[in-house]
């Protein structure tokens, strides 16, 4: 099991990358703009640069779902890979079976 604290650090960043997720695409725009003047483009950058740091989506990473583990994650289910085996073996995850040849 992964921190508790650690687990809701990444919770606390995914609300913050949703809530300014608007602002930082319109700030985006403006500066990659090509009929934005200079002085824009450069207002844009220093609001951009003052929003939090943990509100920019790449800051986020994948988590087990169940243990909170942060490495060897699998996207399309959210499990780990210790988790994703053992539900895979339960019958948890539909369409999912043990590879054997």
């Amino acid at each position: 099991m992964a921190k508790t604290s650690m687990v809701e650090r990444e919770k606390k960043r995914a609300k913050a990358v949703e809530k300014f997720a608007k602002k930082r695409a319109e700030l985006k725009a403006l500066i990659s703009g090509p009929a934005t003047s200079d002085e824009d483009r450069w207002a844009a950058m220093i609001a951009l640069q003052k929003l939090p740091r943990n509100s920019a989506a790449v800051r986020g990473h994948n988590r087990c779902g169940v243990t909170g583990r942060p490495h060897g994650v699998y996207r399309k289910f959210r499990l780990g890979r210790n988790k994703l085996r053992e539900h895979a073996m339960n019958g948890d995850v539909p369409g999912l079976v043990k590879a054997s040849w």
